[in-house]
């Protein structure tokens, strides 16, 4: 027998179906359910690799942590990577099968084809696949709990939808749409949702759930009851504003946990000196969570740069992860942070790059994969040659580095040959600027206390890194607060029977509607 389900959808992106679904998982599982997340189509440059090396949206890997499962490719059938504002690298059950324009994703006009019969114009092509993945999960666990993206609303992309209402409708899940009142308008925005879609789609949209309310929520209910009376729809809860309740992001840039764990309070450095870690914001930025271990860290200061007087004061800068090696080495290089990182490198002021960071640090890089330029000189600070291949390496390493375990995950197209320096995990150090691929290490305790005292020494700063913060106890943290938070404002039990039996019978239509 198939497990139950439902969809979070959200009247925009960015209104919390991320956190929400997480968040419901999390409050199931404490239930004694068997539960598992799903997104049908992510896109996102923010990535992992689950065990068996398949890469998947970072925030479904959050949300399976959320659930105490493991993250596997059915979660996340299919990841869309930009490469530009016009095409994006498809990964395909966690594997890449090629690049696709816009126009050939969700258009009508020919295009390439690629792995399992994947073909541009033709998306709704992958619905059988991602049902098919869907089915496995339903196979497997008590309840299901879909993301949907963006709004279910698009009625631009509705013929060829596959992870709102076209999922949906396919599995016959209700679907709970998220708004964020913080931004304003929430009334409108669930009215307006609900009225633009087909009536075979506003017979599976069961509700609404408000997010990030701040104040009496006696205010709210006038509201809420009228949003009822004009849809015949409830609200199954309306969820406080907190500060820093945020997973593994898809692209906003934010240091996450932070804010999530600590609320917006501090602790107080363990050292008489803080550290101040500058990251180059590079185009096509990849996995910046790698730094969230850092942030989290009392004493140690973490912004975003994209000039490169914003170095001046920085103890470490962290060159991230790129889907765009070739265009982030330009871009550092007009903006004067390439030689910014060349005179910090000279005066022995620290320096890591990782993954793409880690490539444009290197002597030459070889690319006729991803940016097809051909040979380029990289900057040149460490002793490091790059040829991009058309294999991506996928993996989940273990080994030691600065006399600490550490494990991490590699998602990369350039293949690296170290020529000297000192062994850094798959990488190098010359000095103090440290190169690897691995994303991730970061969040190795002991290794990050080893990193950050090395970079404290080179610094010249008296840090002392805490000796008990522990990454994945603050990550379990901040998921336990977002079950509480459905657990405590949300209607569970409604939600329990829309998962159990799917949407309620007879919801009205809420017109005009659009055909399909």
């Amino acid at each position: 027998m198939s497990g139950g389900g439902l969809l979070v959808a959200g009247t925009t992106s960015d209104a919390g179906k991320s956190v929400v679904t997480a968040g419901i998982c999390r409050w199931l599982v404490r239930q004694g359910v068997k539960v598992a997340p799903f997104k049908a189509q992510n896109m996102s440059l923010n990535s992992f690799v689950t065990r068996e090396g398949a890469e998947i949206g970072r925030a479904q890997a959050m949300q399976a942590q959320a659930a105490r499962v493991e993250p596997t490719a059915l979660m996340n059938p299919v990841l869309l990577k930009p490469g530009s504002d016009r095409s994006s690298q498809v990964v395909l059950l966690g594997k890449p099968v090629g690049e696709m324009s816009a126009r050939g994703f969700f258009g009508t006009a020919g295009g390439r084809t690629y792995g399992k019969g994947v073909q541009g114009g033709h998306r709704e092509a992958l619905l059988g696949t991602v049902t098919e993945c869907l089915a496995e999960l339903r196979s497997q666990y008590d309840a299901v709990i879909c993301e949907g993206a963006g709004s279910p609303a698009e009625i631009n992309l509705r013929r060829t939808d596959i992870v709102n209402m076209g999922i949906a409708r396919a599995a016959d899940f209700p679907v709970v749409v998220v708004g964020d009142i913080d931004r304003g308008g929430v009334f409108a925005s669930f009215f307006g949702t609900t009225a633009l879609l087909a009536e075979a789609d506003q017979r599976l949209v069961a509700g609404y759930l408000v997010n990030k309310f701040r104040g009496d929520v006696s205010l709210l209910e006038p509201g809420l009851d009228l949003l009822e009376d004009l849809t015949g729809r409830k609200t199954y809860g309306v969820l406080p504003f907190a500060h820093g309740l945020g997973i593994d992001e898809e692209d906003g840039l934010r240091v996450s946990l932070r804010g999530a764990v600590r609320e917006s309070v501090v602790a107080p450095p363990v050292g008489a000196d803080v550290l101040r870690v500058a990251v180059c914001a590079v185009p096509l930025m990849s996995n910046f969570t790698d730094v969230d271990a850092l942030a989290a860290e009392p004493g140690v200061v973490v912004r975003f740069v994209d000039r490169a007087e914003e170095l001046a004061d920085a103890d470490l800068v962290v060159v991230p992860g790129t889907r765009g090696t070739v265009k982030a080495l330009e871009w550092l290089r007009e903006r004067g942070l390439a030689d910014a990182l060349a005179r910090r490198a000279a005066a022995g002021q620290p320096v890591l790059g990782i993954c793409g960071g880690f490539q444009l640090l290197g002597e030459l890089i070889e690319d006729e994969v991803e940016s097809r330029a051909g040979v380029v000189e990289g900057l040149g600070l460490l002793p490091v040659r790059v040829r991009f291949a058309r294999e991506k390496t996928l993996a989940r390493p273990v080994g030691e580095a600065l006399g600490e375990s550490v494990a991490g995950y590699e998602i990369h197209h350039g293949v690296a040959e170290v020529l000297g320096g000192e062994a850094f995990l798959d990488g190098c150090r010359v000095g103090s600027v440290w190169g690897t691929h691995w994303h991730g290490s970061l969040e190795s305790d002991a290794f990050r206390r080893a990193f950050l005292r090395e970079v404290a020494g080179a610094a010249g700063r008296r840090f002392v890194p805490a000796p008990d913060t522990s990454f994945e106890a603050l990550r379990e943290e901040q998921l336990d607060r977002l079950g509480d938070l459905i657990e405590e404002h949300a209607d569970t039990e409604g939600l329990w029977r829309l998962i159990e039996s799917g949407a309620p019978v007879g919801l009205p239509f809420v017109p005009p509607g659009v055909r399909g």
